[in-house]
């Protein structure tokens, strides 16, 4: 048994993380700041948080809360951010701030109060930060692109175009790919990996950096429009609206069941053979954006086709699918969960929510504004 903290455990990845630590008999501490574009302004934590778990409000770089919550802690799972690729683009001080700033103050904390320094660091990384995935050229070459030129994107060039002028063919995303995030939320994301990485190997705190694909379940913030597609499609179809596709529909991701990011963290938890390294969670399997919106339009009853806007947003990537061999290798990891099966759970939980506001069209205009979308 081991007493575990978990930052950010009222959220969506981190609640389901506490209920499974929970059910292996750990002690579990949450701290949680209540971050009203997610929870909302009532201050009070979510109905489904596990009543077992001993919940603090607080923030990550306060030092009396940190005081509080880590006297006696062996691991901590730091959940904890801001999440939202779009908003952090003219939100960049609150992101920064609230990001990489609040992450720097928990480990210079853990610096200077070695008592209270966990015996395991997990942090969550996301897929973000690698930008665009990799892909192989019409000679074989492997290439690692950076954006995708505007003049290509207001051509309506989707595709990644190699050297020859031929359309590159998606790979699966290893580790080892260069990183190029493209919006401050996958900076900080960066930042939070490798801060939580170089300070654990200086202070011999073992840490384990995972990045995160694209996770969907019960419990991701259908209000919130700067979440996960899942979410956000699910919110507009409540709605009675249709899904926003931008481009054609056919740019892939990795979506992951947050049940199987569960099991990684775990995996994490009870192995050192990750120790000071980032590893993928996903399952390896591309899915468009525009088979989500359909598939979740048909579960939900939505006779409408999703509108594809043929527009791009600032940053956006065409593709990127995990290459999980090195989950698979160090931590015996095995997604459990295909799409098809998550989605119809997924639509039980939002079939059951009441009074969803669709902040999409407000999302969208401040992307307008800001001409970050066109």
């Amino acid at each position: 048994m081991a007493v575990v903290l978990v930052t950010g455990g009222a959220g969506f990845i981190g609640s389901h993380l506490v209920d499974a630590l929970v059910a292996r008999g750990h002690e579990v501490r949450v701290l949680d700041s209540l971050e009203p574009q997610v929870h909302g302004f009532s201050g009070v934590a979510p109905d489904y948080l596990n009543s077992a778990a001993l919940f603090h409000r607080g923030r990550i770089e306060d030092p009396a809360t940190l005081a509080a919550v880590l006297p006696g802690v062996d691991v901590v799972f730091h959940e904890a951010a801001i999440v939202g690729v779009g908003q952090s683009m003219y939100e960049i001080r609150r992101y920064v701030d609230g990001n990489t700033g609040a992450t720097g103050a928990f480990l210079e904390f853990l610096v200077h109060h070695p008592e209270l320094r966990p015996r395991k660091l997990v942090v969550a990384s996301s897929m973000s930060i690698y930008g665009e995935g990799a892909y192989r050229g019409s000679d074989g070459a492997a290439l690692y692109p950076h954006v995708r030129s505007r003049q290509q994107l207001e051509n309506r060039v989707w595709e990644i175009m190699d050297d020859h002028g031929q359309a590159a063919q998606p790979q699966p995303t290893g580790e080892q790919k260069p990183l190029h995030p493209t919006s401050i939320y996958a900076v900080t994301k960066r930042d939070h990996e490798e801060m939580c990485l170089a300070v654990g190997y200086a202070y011999r705190m073992p840490t384990v950096a995972l990045r995160y694909f694209n996770v969907y379940g019960p419990r991701q913030a259908l209000s919130n429009p700067y979440t996960g597609v899942g979410a956000i499609f699910s919110a507009r179809l409540l709605n009675n609206k249709p899904p926003l596709v931008f481009e054609d529909g056919c740019q892939t991701r990795d979506f992951v069941h947050v049940s199987d990011i569960v099991q990684a963290n775990i995996l994490a938890m009870e192995s050192d053979a990750a120790d000071y390294r980032a590893v993928n969670v996903g399952t390896g399997t591309p899915t468009s954006v525009l088979g989500v919106a359909s598939l979740l339009s048909e579960h939900l009853g939505y006779a409408g086709a999703p509108l594809i806007l043929g527009k791009f947003r600032e940053g956006d990537i065409r593709h990127c699918v995990a290459d999980i061999t090195c989950a698979r290798h160090l931590l015996g990891y095995r997604p459990t969960v295909a799409l098809h099966e998550g989605i119809p759970e997924l639509v039980r939980w939002v079939s059951a929510q009441r009074d969803v506001l669709d902040g999409t069209d407000r999302a969208a205009d401040e992307l307008r504004k800001w001409g970050l979308t066109e």
